[in-house]
């Protein structure tokens, strides 16, 4: 398993436009990949779990990816926060 913690930058937190590209992104993967964030935890391929967790500007969400492709899918998914969030 591999992870990493980001610190959400966009005003408007984890927004639905990008978040919708984001599952898209993580949907390429096989391994299982996750969103932490005050105990609970999301399918990084469902846009609707991914908005219940209610992220904003400043809050800091740990991405988890565990499979077979775990390690680029951990290089995408930070490069992509990096860039829309």
């Amino acid at each position: 398993m591999k992870e990493f913690s980001y610190t959400i930058k966009a005003a408007d937190g984890l927004h639905a436009r990008p978040a919708g590209i984001l599952v898209k992104e993580a949907g390429q993967f096989q391994s299982e990949i996750t969103m932490v964030f005050n105990d609970k935890t999301a399918s990084v391929k469902k846009l609707f779990a991914l908005m219940k967790l209610g992220v904003k500007q400043g809050d800091t969400v740990v991405i988890k990816a565990d499979g077979p492709d775990e390690s680029k899918a951990i290089d995408t998914i930070k490069t992509f926060m990096g860039e829309h969030f």
